[in-house]
This record gives C-alpha cells, structure tokens and sequence, in this order.
C-alpha cells in the first residue's frame, strides 16, 4: 500500500562494549588466580626440597605444605569473590 509508510527494524546496540567490560573485569581475578597457581607452586617445590633433605621429617613438612597451599588457594577466591 504506497500510503501507508513502513516501520524500518530498529538496530539493536553494538555489545562490542558490554563484551569488552566483561573481559577487563575478569582480568583482576585471573591475576589472583595466577598469584595463587604460583605459590602453589612453590610451596610444593620447597616442600619436596626439604624432604629430600630430610626425609625422616617428611609427616612435619607435608603438614605444612598443607597449609601453606591451602592458605595461597584462599587468596585465588578471595580475587574471585572480589572481582565480581
């Protein structure tokens, strides 16, 4: 019908931005998880160092190692739960 105009489609808003939001706000809790993965990492090479050393103190090290991974993994949710 040439009387009656035609709604055009309304563009929907590029979600170039909101993608890009949601990437910078994780880049903070990929640092803690990052900072974590490290220590992690440590506390186990140190641990096996010393019971190589000392193998007759191995119970005390393990122990340890325990809680110094369990202690570095707390800073890995902690990024998490405060990130986001």
């Amino acid at each position: 019908m040439p009387g009656i105009p035609r709604r055009r489609a309304k563009k929907k808003p590029k979600q170039n931005n909101m993608i890009i939001a949601e990437i910078t706000g994780s880049l903070p809790a990929a640092a803690g998880c990052l900072a974590a993965a490290i220590g992690v990492g440590l506390v186990g090479a140190k641990a096996v160092e010393s019971v190589g050393r000392n193998p007759d103190a191995s119970g005390k090290i393990l122990v340890q190692s325990i809680l110094g991974m369990a202690l570095a993994e707390a800073v890995a949710f902690y990024a998490i739960f405060l990130a986001k």
